[in-house]
Order: C-alpha cells, then sequence, then structure tokens
C-alpha cells in the first residue's frame, strides 16, 4: 500500500472513529450537548426500539466503543464493524426521509456505514484481533443488528389520541 493511502486510511479512522466517540458520549452521557441516555432512550422507544434504555445504551456504547477502537486501530477490525452496525439501524431509521440530510434522510449515516465497512477491512494501527474472534463478533454484532432492524421496521406507531369530549354546559 502506498504511503499515501496508508495517511488517509488513518486520517479516516481518526476522523470516523472521534466522531462517533462523541456521538455515542452524547447519548450515553449527555455530553457534547447530546439528550443523554433517558431521553435518547424514550427516543428509542418511540421508534419501536424497545426496551428504548437498553437499545440506546447498546447504540451508544457501540458508537462510543467503536469510535475509539476504530481512531486508535487498537482490536481491528472491531471498531469499524461497531459502527457498521449502528449505522446500519441509523440509516434505516432516516430512511422515509430519503437520501439528503437537509431533509433528515440517511446521507451521513450511509456515509459513516461505508467508510466504517471500508476501514473493516483495511489494517488498523495497533493489534489486530484473531479472524476467529473476528468472525464471532461479526456474527453478533450482524445478530443484534437484525434484531434491531427487525424491531425498528415492524414498529406500527401508535395512532394519535383522539381529544375528549367537551362537556355541555347544559347538562
Amino acid at each position: 500500500m502506498s504511503q499515501y493511502l496508508r495517511y488517509a486510511g488513518r486520517f479516516g479512522r481518526v476522523v470516523l472513529g472521534g466522531y462517533l466517540a462523541v456521538h455515542g458520549a452524547q447519548k450515553l452521557f449527555g455530553t457534547f450537548g447530546g439528550p443523554g441516555l433517558d431521553l435518547a432512550g424514550a427516543g428509542f422507544e418511540s421508534m419501536g426500539l424497545k426496551p428504548g434504555k437498553q437499545m440506546a445504551t447498546l447504540a451508544a456504547v457501540s458508537e462510543l466503543s467503536g469510535g475509539i477502537l476504530t481512531a486508535t486501530g487498537v482490536a481491528d477490525p472491531l471498531g469499524p464493524i461497531a459502527i457498521v452496525g449502528a449505522m446500519t439501524v441509523a440509516t434505516a431509521v432516516h430512511r422515509k426521509a430519503g437520501p439528503l440530510a437537509a431533509k433528515g434522510g440517511y446521507e451521513l449515516t450511509l456515509t459513516d456505514l461505508a467508510l466504517a465497512a471500508v476501514l473493516a477491512g483495511t489494517p488498523g494501527i495497533g493489534p489486530k484481533l484473531p479472524r476467529k474472534i473476528s468472525a464471532m463478533i461479526l456474527a453478533g454484532a450482524a445478530g443484534l443488528t437484525g434484531y434491531s432492524l427487525y424491531l425498528l421496521l415492524t414498529h406500527r406507531p401508535a395512532p394519535p389520541a383522539l381529544p375528549a369530549p367537551v362537556e355541555s354546559a347544559e347538562a
């Protein structure tokens, strides 16, 4: 691999990993102007990802740890795999708004997913996980991602509550 590609890969790891770590910290701890776990959990619950707080925790930990591991290149490819799973679900969340972020679409989540997928197949900076462990992690991540997608895509929101009838003053 040329020197340029090696530096580009490291730069991509730091940028993607840094942003995803911050994004996960926003959900998990409410730092960097984020909602924190209770509000994130309520949002997840409203989308059908139940139990909401536990699913938000799973997403936040995947983003935070996946971001840190991707940026550092340690335990590769665990970090990019965690990001691919989280961003697959996030892309599905934004699917109805279309592909462009200006309309609330999946542009950024799909871009993050694509870069993480590329980085999962490139050498990291630090020690690499053995193939068997990587395969087991990939299978577990695929299962959790698949379950999350199932919950999200089969969720039927409750119809809005009708206003209570107004009682007549003559009664």
